[in-house]
């Protein structure tokens, strides 16, 4: 296949099969369930419907960040969503999510329970729940946290839609949109050098949810963790990325979070389903 000479017809019609590379099989051009299927429910109030892409990551990370920081009501039940075999497309999933990505919250502790989709209003809406946690209170530090978390969810799809997927995804390699997705990803990470160049996390001198949504992107494409493309973007230009990303990934919290919903890697970094905290005691006892 190539795209050499090609003209877009009058109207675009869906090729089913052939658009979307690895993703094909579940690309589709339109919403709503394709099957029948109810969505678990635990024994926590808050019940985390995901995997440890880097979307998924923001919140168990938050989820562990609330814990550790004493929030007591912050426990939740993390159940895997194998979206290589549809699993978003489920009734119950659909009804937590209209637009069918992971990862998606019920919080059963309101009657009815209360749904959050999009892994930014996720952690606005957990931050606001546990009183303003890892939310600066000065009102223009605040504000800045709000610009960066944005900015994340606004720059991503760069990221992943757009470098992620011609870069290591697409069936067949496109130069044009390669170099202009990878072009663009360096200018992001270019932003984030400079920001981190004069404060020590994204929003200033505190830890906030908008390090939470930044890091597992950025942070992993620094550390060449993203689609093996560390050598391609130089990552090891950006120095104080690099600072930044080491001493995020050093909070234990962190380094729990990104082990939930994990179902690839080395058997001791993976957390498919999380329902209690001794739940981490039992990984590292079958490890070693």
């Amino acid at each position: 296949m190539t795209d050499a000479g090609y003209t877009p017809p009058k109207v675009w019609t869906w090729k089913q099969g052939e658009n979307g590379g690895r993703f094909a099989n579940i690309n589709r051009p339109v919403s709503g369930p394709t099957h029948q299927k109810e969505l678990p429910v635990g024994k926590h109030p808050l019940q985390l419907y995901s995997l440890a892409t880097p979307n998924g990551v923001k919140v168990t990370v938050m989820l562990e960040e609330l814990l550790a920081a004493g929030h007591k009501g912050a426990e939740y039940d993390a159940w895997l969503i194998k979206i290589n075999e549809g699993d978003q497309f489920g009734s119950g999933f659909v009804s937590a999510n209209p637009n069918s990505k992971i990862p998606a919250l019920m919080d059963h502790s309101t009657n009815p329970p209360t749904r959050v989709f999009e892994s930014g209003a996720i952690l606005l809406y957990l931050a606001e729940k546990f009183g303003g946690a890892f939310l600066p209170k000065n009102p223009a530090a605040r504000a800045e946290c709000y610009s960066w978390l944005f900015w994340q969810m606004g720059s991503a799809p760069y990221l992943g839609g757009g470098f992620g997927h011609f870069y290591a995804y697409a069936p067949f390699k496109i130069e044009y949109a390669i170099d202009r997705f990878a072009m663009e990803i360096k200018r992001q990470l270019d932003v984030l050098d400079r920001r981190l160049a004069e404060n020590e996390y994204i929003a200033g001198a505190e830890y906030t949810i908008a390090d939470m949504a930044i890091c597992p992107w950025y942070g992993a494409l620094a550390k060449g963790l993203l689609y093996e493309a560390g050598e391609f973007l130089s990552v090891e230009e950006y120095k104080n990325v690099n600072r930044w990303t080491d001493q995020i990934f050093e909070r234990p919290a962190v380094q729990r979070g990104r082990m939930v919903n994990r179902a690839w890697g080395k058997p001791e970094s993976q957390l498919p389903e999380r329902h209690d905290a001794s739940d981490f005691d039992k990984l590292r006892m079958e490890a070693s």
